[in-house]
């Protein structure tokens, strides 16, 4: 008799394997995870160098034109502050699958949109698909990178937005200079990607255990773990900053392009945000060498300088300045915003992390939206010339003070530790 416990014990642990269903390895997980992450702010920044071609074909104005922009991150927001902690209690992999579905529904919706009312529902379905997607896909990146690499996870999180951006912009302008049909071209391969995605995560392993509290979850709020709130509330400058001049390129610069150095071009209009995306996808890597808090310093006043040369550009109406102002500016949008998710990260315990990172991205996404949409209204009493004037003035203060707030760190530590799991 007790010979047979070994094998029934075998036996049972074989049915038990059985039952479960089969799982994608966690080494394969993380590049699909990140790759599902950058695909995402890919398709954010994709219809942005098509609104003037839209604009041109239905014939809509200027404020309605930031109005479809800005849509985006409000919808975005309100789905964040829902659902930005829900995948802490139900689990990363529903929640993203969730979002992909919705994100390939929306790509159709651009497909088929014939009017600025067809593109503004296109853009609300997105920005609550990519608003559902933020918190548990970040939290998902940084979980499933390998266990003596995490601070990996947290770069890739960190720069995964920026390099979509920078993809999204520059491949939908060559899209529109190269191609007769960018938009079916653009959307239809974005629907299969999105559909691709949804079917793949369906296989992903999962990385944080279910909790009760799902229903809870849902009351629109902001939470931020209690150790990370001093880094969070120091940080809030870099986040204003670094996004607000994100929703200045993606909203006004193709505008720009045209009505202040007189140049009407796709490919153009998708070099402006991949210049600015590209660089701070690559800054990075250059200023990782630093500890905290110095890149986040010499990010901020990389800002600064670069938001001084953007203001001269557009006084002398120069081209050149105007793009190496958006280099310079663009090593402190991805420089600063990196490091500091790479601080704030660490500091919050698995089943905090999801709601953390909705908190980032509630701040980052108003600070997106509310500028440019405050922007496009007053393009019209103001002119625009006037407007982006005014727009990168308040920048450039805000990126002062933000320079002078972490410098201020520097010199007297208050740092809290990371936490343990």
């Amino acid at each position: 008799m007790p010979s047979s416990c070994p094998e029934l014990a075998a036996a049972t642990a074989g049915v038990a394997a059985r039952s479960k269903p089969w799982r994608l390895p966690v080494a394969v997980g993380f590049p699909l995870l990140a790759t599902v992450l950058f695909a995402f702010f890919f398709a954010a920044a994709a219809p942005s160098p098509l609104f003037v071609v839209f604009q041109h074909a239905w014939g809509f104005s200027s404020s309605m034109l930031t109005v479809a922009f800005a849509i985006y991150a409000i919808a975005l927001l309100i789905s964040l502050l829902v659902a930005g902690s829900l995948s802490d209690h139900v689990g990363r992999r529903p929640v993203v699958l969730g979002a992909l579905v919705l994100q390939a529904v929306a790509m159709g919706l651009f497909l088929l949109a014939h009017d600025i009312g067809g593109l503004i529902v296109a853009r609300v379905v997105q920005g609550v698909a990519t608003g559902v997607a933020s918190g548990a896909l970040s939290a998902a990146v940084v979980e499933a990178a390998p266990a003596s690499r995490k601070r990996l996870g947290a770069l890739i999180t960190s720069v995964s937005p920026l390099a979509g951006l920078a993809a999204g912009a520059l491949l939908t302008g060559m899209a529109i200079r190269f191609t007769g049909y960018p938009v079916a071209l653009v959307f239809g391969v974005l629907a299969v990607v999105f559909a691709l995605g949804a079917a793949v995560v369906l296989w992903m392993p999962e990385t944080v255990t279910q909790r009760a509290g799902a229903l809870a979850s849902l009351v629109p709020r902001i939470s931020i773990p209690q150790q990370a709130r001093a880094e969070f509330v120091r940080g809030l400058p870099v986040f204003i900053v670094v996004w607000a001049m994100g929703g200045l390129y993606l909203s006004l610069a193709p505008s720009l392009m045209l009505h202040v150095f007189g140049i009407d071009s796709g490919v153009v209009n998708g070099l402006t945000v991949a210049v600015l995306s590209g660089v701070g996808a690559v800054a990075p890597t250059l200023l990782g060498r630093f500890a905290a808090p110095r890149p986040t310093i010499i990010g901020m006043a990389s800002i600064t300088v670069g938001v001084g040369l953007l203001l001269a550009s557009l006084h002398t109406r120069s081209l050149v300045l105007f793009f190496v102002g958006t280099a310079v500016v663009g090593m402190g949008f991805g420089g600063a915003f990196s490091a500091l998710v790479q601080t704030l990260a660490p500091l919050a315990r698995s089943h905090e992390r999801g709601e953390l990172f909705a908190a980032i991205f509630v701040v980052s996404y108003l600070a997106f939206s509310l500028p440019a949409m405050l922007a496009g209204f007053l393009v019209a009493p103001l002119g625009l010339l006037a407007t982006a004037e005014g727009y990168a003035a308040v920048l450039l203060l805000i990126a002062a003070f933000g320079t002078w707030s972490q410098w201020v760190a520097l010199r007297r530590p208050t740092r809290s530790l990371p936490v343990s799991e």
